[in-house]
């Protein structure tokens, strides 16, 4: 059911506007997880595909919830690698309208199980104004902002035009001459930070690869803070090694995972 937001999003300050209004379908608490715009390209390569999905899993793998727009290509991979339960998407039309129709199923899916936001009423259909203030919403919901692929003059620009004047931190991979250069042109003057590694990406932002730590039986068994003794009982100097590895540390007479 569509109903209005009745209460301030502290993260939509950073816009130039705050939204008159704010409609929504789905699960508000979304809002108040630690969130990350991924955006990008209608027409990824298959190399850009793998690797937002990858990083997007990685993210909502390490609680991040993923905020992207809803379109084809890189918005779609995002939210469908997110999983629906952790994904919020702003659309750029009343939430009466499935936008765009090839992504009807996914934009279902997330009404069911994620966040779905809107700044216009129902039955308002998207245009080229509404598509650019979809884009500033997403930029602003998000800590940071990854941009996969994106060509000159696309509208992913536009919303790393957004992200700059918001101060937050740009992202991006590199790609072959040629390929994706409107990304490639951030990273040339110094726009965009580069990420040629998941684990260090995520290490950067203090967070755990959640993906890693479930094929560790040790890590796994530390995600509940256990005593020193309940470790040591099953791993014995297992702690020791990891310790020196950085992975862990030891906080009154328990063992916490680093980054976490």
């Amino acid at each position: 059911m569509i109903q209005k937001i009745d209460f301030h999003i502290n993260e939509l300050d950073s816009m130039k506007k705050y939204p008159n209004e704010l409609f929504y379908i789905g699960n508000l608490s979304l809002l108040q997880k630690k969130k990350i715009s991924i955006v990008g390209t209608r027409k990824p390569t298959q190399y850009t595909r793998e690797f937002t999905s990858k990083i997007t899993q990685a993210l909502s793998n390490a609680g991040i919830c993923i905020v992207s727009g809803a379109a084809m290509g890189v918005d779609a991979i995002a939210h469908q690698a997110a999983n629906y339960n952790n994904t919020i998407a702003v659309v750029a039309n009343g939430l009466d309208i499935k936008y765009p129709a090839v992504n009807k199923n996914i934009i279902s899916s997330i009404e069911q199980n994620g966040l779905i936001l809107s700044s216009y009423k129902t039955g308002t259909k998207a245009t080229r104004y509404s598509f650019v203030h979809r884009n500033e919403i997403v930029v602003a919901l998000g800590d940071c902002l990854i941009v996969t692929q994106a060509d000159e003059n696309s509208g992913s620009l536009r919303s790393v035009e957004y992200a700059l004047k918001m101060g937050k931190t740009i992202y991006t991979i590199s790609h072959r001459i040629g390929d994706s250069t409107g990304t490639n042109n951030l990273l040339e003057k110094g726009l965009a930070k580069p990420i040629y590694s998941i684990d260090k990406f995520l290490e950067e932002l203090g967070l755990n690869n959640q993906s890693q730590i479930k094929e560790d039986p040790f890590l796994e068994f530390c995600q509940t803070n256990p005593s020193y003794d309940e470790v040591v009982a099953q791993f014995q100097d297992k702690v020791f090694e990891y310790e020196l590895l950085g992975k862990i540390k030891i906080e009154n007479g328990r063992v916490i995972l680093q980054n976490s």
